[in-house]
């Protein structure tokens, strides 16, 4: 009986922590920086300084990441239809957004993105994984195959809790 009791106890507490864990990644995150450095240890900002960002995660395991350059040029004729070469381009390097379902392995440290569509298409119906530290509301995520370099980059992402 003894062992049971004990067993029933371990499981509820190892319940309770895990939620707790989930709990501090729940709502909305705003962007800090991305940096990548490269397979020459050279590092460079691909979304300059001060990029504008939004990271939502909610309690049924649904996740959704915008990441933007600070300052982007307007589309001349105000129409994204009509983009020059130039514009599209600034538009596809400019951005990175994603969506889908998540899972956190808090023993780990591993944030599990499980990728149902991007601006990046490549990485539509992939599974990502990405270690991580959350630290008094600042997480800080590696991510090991980028949109900018695949496999020869990698990116350190710092998002600050609202």
């Amino acid at each position: 009986m003894k062992n049971t009791t004990f067993l029933l106890l371990l499981f509820v507490l190892n319940s309770a922590i895990a939620q707790k864990t989930k709990s501090d990644f729940l709502g909305s995150w705003t962007l800090v920086s991305v940096q990548n450095k490269n397979s020459d240890e050279t590092k460079n900002l691909p979304y300059d300084v001060n990029p504008r960002g939004t990271l939502f995660f909610d309690e049924k395991g649904n996740y959704a990441i915008q990441i933007y350059k600070n300052e982007r040029p307007k589309i001349v004729s105000g129409d994204k239809n009509k983009c020059t070469p130039e514009e599209n381009t600034a538009i596809v390097q400019g951005s990175n957004s994603h969506f889908g379902e998540y899972e956190i392995d808090e023993a780990n440290k591993i944030i599990t993105f499980k990728i149902k569509t991007a601006s990046f298409p490549n990485w539509e119906g992939t599974i990502q994984k990405r270690s991580y530290t959350l630290i008094n509301n600042e997480l800080k995520y590696v991510v090991t195959n980028t949109t900018q370099g695949g496999k020869s980059v990698t990116a350190e992402v710092v998002w600050k809790k609202l």
